[in-house]
C-alpha cells in the first residue's frame, strides 16, 4: 500500500468515525427546513436510532441535499421508521475541489459500513 493510499484511509477512518459513532442525540434532528444542517460541503449518515447507519452520501451542499429531496428518507418512511428515530450525522470537509479524493473517500467508508439503503457499493 503506498503511502498515499494509507493516508487517504486514515481520513476515511476519521471521518466514518466521525458520522458513525457521534451519540444519536448529537446527530442532526430532522426539520422540514433542514436549517439546524450546515451549507457546506461535506459527507453525511443517515442514522436510525438502534439500526445504526441506513445511508452515506457525499454532497456540495449538506442543506440542500436534504431539502431539496432525498430517497433514503422516503426508503425509511416506507420501512416505517418513526421520524424520532432517524437523523442525520454531517461530516464538513475542505476536499471538494478534489471530486476524485472525496469519491475515494465515499468508497472507502461503504466498503466498510455497507449501509442497507446504499443501493451501489464500490468495488475495490
Amino acid at each position: 500500500m503506498s503511502a498515499k493510499e494509507s493516508d487517504l484511509k486514515i481520513q476515511a477512518k476519521v471521518i466514518l468515525d466521525a458520522i458513525a459513532f457521534t451519540p444519536f442525540e448529537q446527530c442532526q434532528s430532522l426539520n422540514r427546513k433542514f436549517d439546524n444542517i450546515p451549507a457546506v460541503p461535506g459527507i453525511y449518515a443517515i442514522r436510525h436510532k438502534t439500526d445504526g447507519l441506513l445511508y452515506i452520501g457525499k454532497t456540495k451542499n449538506l442543506r440542500s441535499r436534504f431539502s431539496g429531496g432525498h430517497k433514503a428518507f422516503l426508503w425509511a418512511w416506507l420501512d416505517k421508521y418513526g421520524d424520532e428515530d432517524v437523523r442525520i450525522a454531517v461530516q464538513a470537509i475542505s476536499y471538494w475541489e478534489n471530486p476524485g479524493l472525496l469519491l475515494e473517500l465515499e468508497a472507502i467508508i461503504l466498503r466498510a459500513t455497507e449501509p442497507p439503503y446504499n443501493v451501489q457499493i464500490p468495488s475495490e
